[in-house]
């Protein structure tokens, strides 16, 4: 009998502890999603709805939140300050990077693992240490709500992670190709287009898509050096927090309407994000 039984679990689709482990991987995947379905839920709900006790789980949806968050603010201003902002830091973060990483990984000295653990310990301060230096400096340099003073901002926080990822791809690359391209005559640009770009252009993609959702989604910044002319979705949606208390429809409304042009980019872009995340883990 005890054989019988064992001949069955083993031929069962489905082991205990199979499902086991899936149905964990279900509920924290649900208990991940359940603040981005809830802020789904309160966005259609009107004021009253959306303080309701005990919640409504059944209501009629309403579209007027994000009309009036459209009429109230200029959207298309903030997603513009937005797309400007993280675009440009992330493409002059990998201008200044590559050429870090680069040197990094093809000529080390003995302090570079110093140098790069510094670079990594300067994420570990908290932002609010160098707020007023920063500020300081933006406001005494003209640049005080103003797309510049966010895009070097955003590259400055990013460009330690940015030269760290970049310095794990480069690693990899084998010396012997370039010492083979050099022999060839090739020259320091014909060696990065035509050899370590092409080597490396899925770590250059991943680097860049991860730092661009970095700085789409800063808030301590963009709060802190922006208003109404260089302000970011972050700042719409701080701008729904009054005196008064929280409107939570419409501060929900604005905060899908902010959140979801880089949910849809994350998620037809996962592939390369996860590589990017997960290069070197594993040798």
């Amino acid at each position: 009998m005890a054989n019988l039984r064992s001949e069955r679990s083993k031929r069962s689709k489905y082991p205990p502890a199979l499902m086991a482990r899936t149905v964990a991987a279900w509920a924290v995947t649900l208990l991940l999603f359940f603040p981005l379905g809830w802020l789904m839920l309160t966005a259609f709900k009107t004021e009253l709805q959306a303080i309701a006790v005990p919640p409504l789980l059944l209501f009629t949806p309403t579209l007027e939140n994000f009309t009036i968050v459209q009429e109230r603010s200029d959207y298309m201003l903030y997603a513009q300050n937005s797309f400007i902002t993280s675009v440009a830091s992330t493409l002059l973060g990998l201008m200044l990077a590559y050429p870090a990483a680069y040197a990094m990984a093809f000529f080390k000295g003995k302090h570079t693992k110093n140098i790069l653990m510094w670079m990594l310990s300067t994420k570990m301060m908290p932002a609010v240490g160098a707020l007023v230096p920063v500020y300081v400096m933006a406001q005494s340099t003209g640049l005080l709500d103003s797309r510049t003073a966010l895009i070097v901002v955003f590259t400055l926080s990013n460009l330690p992670i940015m030269v760290w990822m970049l310095y794990s791809y480069l690693k990899e690359v084998p010396h012997e190709i370039l010492e083979a391209s050099r022999m060839d005559g090739a020259t320091l640009w014909q060696e990065f287009r035509l050899v370590l770009l092409p080597l490396t252009l899925g770590g250059l993609a991943s680097t860049g898509l991860l730092c661009l959702v970095l700085s789409w989604n800063e808030a301590f910044w963009s709060l802190n050096l922006s208003a109404a002319k260089a302000g970011t979705l972050a700042t719409l949606i701080a701008s729904y927090s009054s005196p008064e208390g929280l409107f939570w429809s419409k501060l929900s409304a604005a905060s899908l309407m902010a959140i979801a042009p880089i949910v849809v980019f994350g998620w037809f872009s996962q592939k390369q994000l996860v590589q990017g995340l997960t290069f070197g883990a594993v040798k």
